[in-house]
């Protein structure tokens, strides 16, 4: 299967082709071949593309710069969703759009429904909703596909970052009054695959639509960080201590949802899929990077 995927150099689009080959043609496309915020370059790449499913994994998520640069947030996350779902509607080729947790204010005593009412606090959370609503508005054969904290072996994230920080730091404070569930993008990648694989083959509307897909359980910043630290031990490296602190503590010019944790009951009674449980995650990728023998599996 020839699978296009939004996104060069993003988490979710090295896993995508890192875990697609080899078992599907894997097109990622990014700048200077598909610029978000031009439609016709949108079109063009991906019409040229010919796939038989596009992934929009590509996006504007600078949270904080965002507040800042509303425009250009919204010109990628909103109007360059949109430019991608008229492609592949075009072309007749369903579409799985990455979403985010950030379109909900945060508030709930439990993890966020799909059925939930949105209310992001700030800009990004803003463009992101505006973005499903565009690609569910113009083409109605996407799955919409909201994920969080999502990290990996590659790129900038906060497993990456709390093993930079462990390396000179016997303490490292972290937020401990959010709640999340983290998200391996490899996990993520390989159900991303499968699903590409039955959007192709199977019309069904229970397949379209808005879904949440992260890691199995939950974990605030300080916990995700300990379990980090705790794996890298493992590997010889000193112990870190975790000083959990609280939000207000660390502030930030945008808003962080307090409560991100998604509820991904839907996604896995359509389609069978559940993500693996972040602990065991957690381990494989700092293994993978702290293990040069190491594989994924």
């Amino acid at each position: 299967m020839r699978i296009a995927v939004v996104g060069l150099k993003g988490q979710v689009a090295t896993a995508l082709i890192e875990r697609g080959a080899g078992r599907h043609e894997i097109l990622a496309l990014g700048r200077p071949q598909l610029d978000l915020v031009d439609r016709a370059s949108v079109l063009g790449a991906l019409r040229a593309a010919r796939p038989d499913v596009i992934v929009n994994a590509a996006a504007y998520t600078a949270v904080d710069r965002a507040e800042q640069e509303p425009e250009m947030a919204h010109a990628v996350n909103a109007d360059g969703a949109g430019y991608v779902a008229e492609a592949a509607a075009s072309l007749d080729a369903p579409l799985l759009h990455l979403s985010t947790d950030y379109v909900f204010a945060g508030t709930l005593d439990r993890p966020y429904r799909e059925s939930d009412p949105t209310q992001p606090a700030g800009v990004y959370g803003r463009s992101k909703l505006e973005g499903e609503r565009q690609a569910l508005s113009r083409h109605a054969n996407a799955m919409i596909l909201r994920t969080a904290w999502v990290y990996s072996p590659f790129g900038a994230n906060f497993l990456r970052t709390m093993l930079r920080l462990g390396e000179t730091r016997g303490e490292v404070g972290v937020v401990a009054d959010q709640r999340g569930n983290p998200t391996f993008a490899i996990d993520l990648a390989d159900a991303l695959l499968a699903l590409a694989e039955r959007l192709k083959s199977d019309s069904s509307p229970d397949l379209r639509g808005v879904f949440h897909i992260t890691g199995a359980g939950e974990a605030s910043w300080a916990d995700f960080a300990q379990t980090i630290f705790a794996r890298a031990e493992r590997h010889g490296r000193a112990r870190v201590a975790v000083n959990r602190i609280a939000t207000a503590d660390y502030p930030t010019p945008a808003r962080r949802p307090a409560n991100s944790r998604l509820d991904n009951a839907k996604l896995r009674a359509a389609t069978g899929i559940l993500l693996p449980d972040w602990r065991a995650s957690v381990a494989r990728c700092v293994d993978r990077l702290l293990d040069p023998a190491a594989t994924l599996g």
